[in-house]
């Protein structure tokens, strides 16, 4: 895993950071519910912000940033509209005839398939945990984090805004909502893991490879 060079020389993260700048600012544009979409960009901002903090200290590999790229940008446009009401679910309910907005499933299935990179990455450079145990920590760090989460909204619906609900839980009146998120969170972390350990076993065989080559 390649690191990344200073900010100020990072084209790719500046840009990363524009578009990500631009996309907050138009779904921030007369959202389905305010106060909702408020609750739903606390926690990005507390996470943006360490993650620009600590950048002199772990810098993320690109390859990581663009993987917390596409889940913020999934993730900003269910809070626009709420994860309940994002157009793209109720296209896939009604092409796919599903019982409900699956939108929600969709960000914590991205959630485990995008994160378990990253969290694999502080695993072996901050942690140094061995390569063969860092797929298995990475997937138990996801599955961990995704439960948290799950803890950490339901008190913060009740302290910040009981009213709010099941629109800024998003269960959809599923009881086991919670649960099948963080299956699903774990299943794309599972999937991750394995196309991360293909690709490295790909890299090994083929730096194996060029070896015999150059020693022949």
């Amino acid at each position: 895993m390649a690191e990344p060079p200073p900010f100020r020389r990072n084209r790719p993260l500046q840009w990363m950071i524009a578009w990500l700048a631009g996309l907050w600012l138009v779904t921030a544009i007369a959202p389905f519910n305010r106060f909702d979409w408020l609750l739903e960009n606390l926690l990005v901002f507390i996470y943006g912000m360490l993650l620009l903090a600590t950048y002199s200290r772990f810098a993320f590999s690109n390859t990581s940033y663009g993987l917390f790229t596409v889940f913020l940008s999934l993730h900003l446009v269910g809070a626009h509209y709420t994860y309940a009401e994002t157009p793209l679910g109720f296209w896939l309910r009604d092409a796919f005839d599903l019982s409900r907005n699956h939108y929600d499933r969709i960000v914590h299935f991205a959630y485990g398939l995008l994160i378990a990179y990253p969290f694999r990455e502080i695993l072996l450079r901050a942690a140094g945990v061995r390569p063969g145990w860092s797929y298995f920590l990475a997937v138990t760090a996801v599955l961990g984090f995704s439960g948290f989460y799950e803890v950490l909204e339901a008190v913060v619906a009740m302290i910040v805004s009981p009213e709010l609900g099941d629109a800024y839980l998003g269960t959809q009146g599923d009881i086991w909502d919670a649960q099948r998120d963080m299956g699903l969170a774990c299943v794309g972390a599972i999937l991750a893991m394995l196309a991360t350990a293909w690709r490295q076993r790909q890299n090994t065989l083929a730096a194996k490879g060029f070896d015999a080559e150059a020693a022949g």
